[in-house]
């Protein structure tokens, strides 16, 4: 079994940009530079056989290249926070592009989350940063926001959790048109 997920690399230019704003707030661990992305479906533990599934349905996908920009700063978990993320703007390609891997997904017989797609680049965790102090966070860096990011592929990744963080590798690419 192997946990995988289906998603988008950032540029470097844009995880530094990003790297920049991962300071000031106690108790984060934040998510390492070469890791920040952007997931588009969470499939989770999987076996081989499903996995080279995975890859001929998302093979087919045909789609657009697009840009999509980061923008805003925000939390998951409203009482007690447990991460800290980076919005993206309405972004219609996007989201045709994610529903697109997400029908590939099913119909090749995985189980992806019912969740509404929120996209968003996670840049912390958090276990025992009090909320006023997140609140604040956001309030510094909450109108953070990129230029256009260029979205020309996506990618079938492999998630390797590790005690200070997951590691992702590209299992496949997958060239947008």
């Amino acid at each position: 079994m192997r946990r995988i997920f289906v998603g988008l690399a950032l540029p470097e230019d844009v995880r530094d940009r990003i790297a920049m704003i991962q300071t000031g707030l106690p108790g984060a661990r934040w998510v390492k530079h070469e890791s920040l992305h952007l997931t588009l479906a969470f499939i989770g533990e999987t076996p081989e056989h499903l996995i080279e599934d995975a890859h001929s349905a998302l093979s087919v996908i045909r789609a657009p290249c697009f840009d999509l920009r980061l923008s805003g700063v925000g939390q998951f978990g409203d009482a007690k926070p447990r991460a800290v993320w980076i919005g993206v703007e309405k972004c219609d390609a996007l989201v045709t592009l994610q529903g697109r891997v997400e029908t590939a997904l099913r119909r090749a017989g995985l189980d992806i989350s019912a969740r509404k797609f929120m996209p968003h680049v996670t840049i912390g965790r958090l276990k025992t940063t009090p909320p006023d102090r997140v609140g604040r966070y956001i309030q510094r860096f909450g109108l953070f926001s990129t230029g256009p990011v260029p979205v020309r592929e996506f990618h079938l990744f492999e998630s390797h959790l590790l005690s200070d963080g997951g590691v992702y590798e590209a299992l496949a690419d997958y060239e947008l048109v």
